[in-house]
């Protein structure tokens, strides 16, 4: 069934229940921070708000009604790029409900990449925020295809019309446009870490994959309560919540991701399960270690999961999160818009003794590991990770080229490359574009990552190529400390004594390591940043 049915099944039998609480632990309670005159339970001056199943249906249809009077229709595209917030889930599902495409964009992109997006997916609406106003304003007349700007927040331009507004305009009655799972439902973009992000189209079957895979995984009960800390443009973050979605939980948006804030959230709203990246773990982590916080003053006593994704965990930061919270659960997940987020490999809660791997294939998917040839490797060997299952994407939007590379015979070829051990276990060795070649001998960045990410001193380190004229290209590290820490290059070099000799790195920079809003680190930023290392080691050699 369409996904639009789970919302209609919540409101039936939880309707007057919280669905969503959305906390801002900066806001200024003398002053509203946005405005949504038919949430009739939010104090927008407050620093929580909330709304219900009903509520969250009634905004929903009342968007959906507004669209269909601006004539969209199914197979339409409607953007949203919007900060999370209250709006921000009823609004998608209100664009689903209509039959059109939810287009959720990265809030952060620059002006150009939104208007690349905005013209790649063929959107003629946009729902944007506060925080795109000069963005949109230095690209609007270009926008050709959009035939309306929705605004919500303060400060609104005059060239957009208020979200609240508009809708309050119109009807709550949903409009029961007949859908099925074979409909489209969302463009979704990839995170552009090896290029111009690519467009991603996924139907309702994808949405409703993600909902039960990822409820047969975690074990979700209308009793949960679900953390949401990642932007909800990504399939990392919307289709966990979906998981909890699926039974009526209520989940909970964090504004925001500083360590003492997700505690508090965790404490304040009696939280049960919460989803990390590694930095914010580390970040929790320590808070925890060096005594930051008062532990007596929170209560956790409901809080029964960590789940992270995005990039490999180490094994000592699992460990050491143990230490803190014995009792809780833990699972890692793999996954890729391309296969609708989270899910098509986990670890498992019962898993924990391997700690360090991806998992096992995820609830309804098939995995394998290729070669070149397209041929199956035998365990221990790494290869290309391939997955199959009712989550895979549909295609790359008007990207024949890429589809085709990407997709064969239904199996979503990931670009990563893994290994699986003797029991059955997948290891994510490296992204294949990212994997380093020295001397003809395959070095995969990520094994060093997770080596030196055991160092006490180490928060965050990223591993690129640089040029070498006769070797083609030796390993570097760039390696960001915790606050307070030191260590020194010989003190690292030494470290990583326990490395092979040709995967030690041959440089340490010391530097902040960048990652995008879902964790993973930024390898063509750091090319770039450290570009200069490659370029003046050709320019010598030139000399």
């Amino acid at each position: 069934m369409p996904i639009t049915d789970i919302l209609r099944q919540n409101v039936r039998l939880y309707g007057n229940d919280d669905a969503i609480i959305e906390l801002n632990y900066e806001a200024d309670p003398n002053k509203s921070w946005s405005e949504l005159e038919l949430v009739q339970s939010a104090n927008r001056y407050s620093y929580r708000c909330s709304v219900t199943w009903r509520e969250f249906d009634d905004m929903a249809n009342r968007f959906a009604n507004y669209l269909i009077s601006l004539g969209i229709k199914k197979d339409d595209k409607v953007a949203i790029l919007l900060m999370n917030c209250l709006e921000w889930l009823p609004a998608y599902f209100g664009i689903l409900k209509t039959g059109a495409w939810a287009v959720p964009l990265n809030y952060r992109i620059p002006a150009e990449e939104i208007k690349y997006s905005l013209e790649k997916s063929e959107a003629s609406v946009l729902l944007f925020g506060e925080s795109s106003i000069e963005r949109i304003d230095s690209i609007k007349d270009s926008l050709t295809g959009i035939r309306q700007f929705v605004f919500t927040g303060s400060n609104k331009p005059g060239y957009a019309v208020d979200f609240a507004n508009v809708i309050s305009q119109f009807p709550a009655d949903d409009p029961n446009i007949p859908l099925t799972d074979d409909d489209f439902a969302a463009i979704y973009f990839s995170s552009g870490t090896t290029g111009l992000p690519k467009a991603i189209l996924h139907k309702h079957q994808s949405l409703m994959c993600a909902c039960i895979t990822e409820q047969k995984h975690h074990g979700q009960t209308k009793d949960d309560i679900f953390l949401c800390i990642p932007p909800l443009y990504h399939t990392g973050a919307k289709m966990h919540w979906f998981g909890s979605f699926l039974v009526g939980g209520k989940a909970v948006l964090l504004r925001g991701s500083k360590a003492e804030w997700i505690l508090r959230a965790a404490s304040d709203e009696k939280v049960s399960i919460v989803w990390l990246t590694v930095p914010w773990t580390q970040d929790v982590l320590m808070l925890l270690e060096e005594n930051k916080v008062d532990i007596s003053k929170y209560d956790f006593s409901n809080w029964r999961m960590l789940h992270i994704g995005a990039q490999p965990v180490p094994p000592s930061l699992i460990s050491r999160w143990f230490k803190q919270f014995p009792n809780h659960q833990y699972d890692t997940n793999y996954g890729l818009s391309e296969s609708i987020g989270p899910g098509c490999v986990h670890l498992g809660v019962e898993n924990t003794h391997k700690v360090g791997a991806i998992g096992v294939p995820g609830y309804g998917w098939q995995v394998k590991i290729i070669d070149e040839n397209g041929n199956e490797v035998p365990q221990g060997e790494a290869g290309e990770l391939c997955v199959k299952g009712p989550g895979v994407m549909t295609c790359y939007y008007h990207d024949e080229e890429a589809t085709n590379a990407s997709l064969k015979d239904g199996w979503l070829l990931t670009g990563d490359v893994a290994m699986m051990d003797e029991d059955g276990f997948i290891y994510l060795v490296d992204r294949k574009k990212d994997v380093i070649i020295m001397g003809g001998e395959n070095i995969y960045p990520v094994q060093i990552e997770s080596y030196i990410m055991k160092h006490p001193a180490v928060k965050s380190v990223g591993v690129i190529g640089s040029y070498h004229a006769r070797l083609g290209e030796i390993p570097i590290a760039v390696v960001e400390l915790k606050d307070g820490a030191y260590c020194t290059e010989e003190e690292l070099d030494e470290f990583c004594q326990g490395l092979p000799r040709f995967k030690r790195p041959k440089k340490y920079i010391f530097a902040p390591v960048p990652h995008n809003p879902t964790g993973k680190i930024e390898k063509p930023k750091l090319r770039e940043m450290y570009g200069g290392v490659r370029l003046v080691a050709m320019q010598n050699e030139i000399k």
